[in-house]
């Protein structure tokens, strides 16, 4: 008993002296517990951005305990272009546009968020069956039509796609970067390839090849499933999400060079692009929508390169945007590719301390 009680010793001393296994068996997991548990408080939900087509009698003649609630429920542009509004559900920038169609509430609604489109649908629809009941004793004088602005071939695959191929190419890059440059440190290959006559543009290329080049059979081993065994349709522009992933591969490829220059052991490299990726997914709109997220939290979303590409593979794959809207996309890639992959040049080491 003596020797397991002090095996049993040795082991948790070692493991709370070891700064990062104390780190990632407690303090990450507590990060999620605080993020699902208090940041993300998906019972607060934001306001639904409504474009109001010209006069909307039903709306515009709520009682007013029921144009409070509406006002609580509904952020309200008011505009005269039909035309335009219901581009912009189209390409996401408001959630519906409504009008009225003789004594008909018509709500234009995006499917690329189907629970706000529910919310959004029913919100309306009770607000119209309001005002037919402040009108009792007469036939309802209103009715809600609610569109899709899409056609009825969009199916929920081509919202969980782009999302999720997203994450799967930022994880290979990221995880295949940090372990390859600190494994590679940590057994020496590092220093015999620098003395070899081999050039380091040779080195470095070879590496980024490879990494695109998985990058791309991820993207076609994801979208061919997903058309196959889903019905996933492309847009037109669909093919503008080949540069756009090239781009993202090399901004997380440099996040994992990062990563892999800070630590010290190829465990340590990985663990750390870990926690600087897995957290990235769930802030990007990978695995669920960020609506009900507070507003600074969404404002530091925008700085995760993740969430660009995300946006902008919904944008070409979904939406069929086209190039106007692939380009910011991209430049905003290729500038967190350049400061990211800056910095990991400037703390990379051929050997280990």
């Amino acid at each position: 008993m003596r020797a397991f009680f002090s095996i049993a010793m040795a082991i948790a001393k070692g493991f709370f002296r070891d700064r990062t296994s104390l780190f990632f068996a407690v303090v990450f997991p507590l990060m999620f517990l605080v993020l699902f548990g208090g940041v993300l408080d998906f019972e607060s939900s934001p306001r639904i951005e409504l474009v109001q087509v010209g006069d909307v009698a039903v709306l515009d003649g709520l009682p007013a305990e029921a144009r409070a609630t509406f006002e609580e429920t509904f952020e309200v542009t008011r505009v005269e272009d039909r035309a335009a509004a219901i581009e912009e559900v189209r390409q996401g920038k408001t959630d519906v546009t409504v009008e009225m169609v003789r004594d008909t509430l018509v709500a234009h609604y995006t499917r690329t968020d189907r629970v706000k489109a529910g919310i959004t649908a029913a919100s309306l629809s009770a607000f119209v069956d309001g005002v037919n009941v402040t009108v009792s004793g007469t036939p309802p004088r209103y009715d809600f039509d609610a569109r899709a602005v899409e056609d009825e071939s969009l199916q929920t695959v081509q919202h969980v796609t782009p999302g999720l191929l997203g994450w799967a190419v930022a994880m290979s890059a990221a995880f295949g970067a940090a372990a390859t440059l600190q494994g590679w440190r940590q057994s020496g290959l590092l220093r015999r390839l620098r003395l070899a006559p081999v050039p380091t543009r040779s080195l470095v290329g070879a590496r980024i090849v490879v990494t695109v080049g998985i990058a791309l059979v991820q993207m076609a081993i994801f979208l061919g499933l997903a058309h196959v065994a889903f019905g996933l349709r492309l847009g037109d522009s669909w093919w503008l999400a080949v540069p756009m992933l090239v781009l993202g591969t090399l901004s997380f490829m440099a996040l994992g060079l990062l990563a892999g220059a800070l630590a010290r052991t190829a465990e340590g490299a990985v663990n750390l692009a870990n926690f600087l990726v897995l957290p990235m997914a769930f802030l990007s709109g990978s695995f669920f929508p960020l609506d009900g997220a507070p507003t600074w939290l969404q404002v530091v979303s925008h700085l995760m390169p993740l969430r660009y590409l995300n946006d902008g593979m919904v944008d070409v794959l979904v939406r069929g945007e086209g190039i106007a809207a692939a380009l910011p996309t991209m430049a905003v890639l290729v500038v967190f590719t350049a400061v990211i992959g800056l910095a990991a040049v400037r703390l990379f080491r051929w050997e280990t301390d």
